[in-house]
């Protein structure tokens, strides 16, 4: 059996599309596969109107797709039910309108203009008029936990230590440290993103596949069977080294 996943994509349509003719054509050569998608669909790039569009569609239409819930996509959800409702997990500095999280951008893409610039209270009403609760229905129900195979499917990451059943929706869709630290075995093989880094990494217990869409670099997709993967290319596919962690296992 073989699974594919993609990394963070905030509101880059063209990136989704070419990670999903990548894996169009690994399947013509492979056999079908179920299809991931790790979260943060919109904030900072052009189109995250498109983005939810797309997979909506998609799903519509059939496809095998599972698309979880990234923190981005909570704060998009949240600012539309109460725009003065703290979000769990961010900066209490910031609001999901700060340019550095790219709400802005998310709005401009349903036709909300200069939303950094004006009182948050007049861009809410303007924003529920203009994005459709279709779209808001879809975000607020995205799973944010899902296990196939001998993966666990996140955005961010787990809690080292605490039970699946146990984790809470703020770890999996924000966490950092500890679980970027961990070195030990998680048991299942941890798929997420959330964290920027140049390229989708292979590190034994963790597999992270954003590389940074978000400011301009790739969208990564792969293909896992067991607990390796493969970075998905226009060549074809790029096995991702795998550290040994048999001295680390508990």
């Amino acid at each position: 059996m073989h699974l594919y996943a993609i990394g963070d994509i905030h509101g880059h349509i063209d990136l989704l599309r070419a990670a999903h003719d990548l894996i169009a054509t690994d399947m013509a050569r492979h056999g079908k596969g179920q299809v991931i998608h790790l979260g943060d669909l919109v904030d900072r790039g052009p189109d995250s109107r498109g983005v939810v569009d797309h997979l909506m569609q998609g799903i519509a239409a059939g496809e095998d797709w599972i698309v979880l819930k990234g923190n981005h996509d909570r704060m998009f959800w949240r600012f539309l039910r109460d725009p003065h409702e703290p979000e769990p997990g961010l900066r209490a500095d910031l609001g999901w309108l700060h340019p550095k999280l790219g709400g802005p951008d998310t709005l401009r893409s349903y036709g909300v203009v200069n939303a950094a610039d004006r009182p948050t209270t007049k861009v809410h009403v303007e924003a529920r008029d203009l994005v459709p609760q279709a779209h808001l229905d879809f975000l607020a129900t995205r799973p944010s936990l899902y296990r196939a195979g001998d993966c666990i499917f996140v955005h961010a990451g787990i809690r080292p230590g605490i039970a699946l059943e146990q984790q809470t929706e703020t770890d999996l869709v924000w966490i950092r440290e500890p679980f970027l630290s961990e070195a030990t075995s998680h048991g299942p093989l941890i798929v997420h993103g959330h964290t920027s880094i140049d390229a989708a990494t292979h590190y034994g217990n963790r597999l992270n596949l954003d590389s940074g869409a978000a400011y301009g670099g790739p969208l990564s997709a792969v293909v896992i069977e067991g607990r390796e993967a493969a970075l998905l290319t226009p060549q074809g596919r790029v096995k991702l080294p795998v550290p040994n962690l048999a001295h680390h296992q508990r």
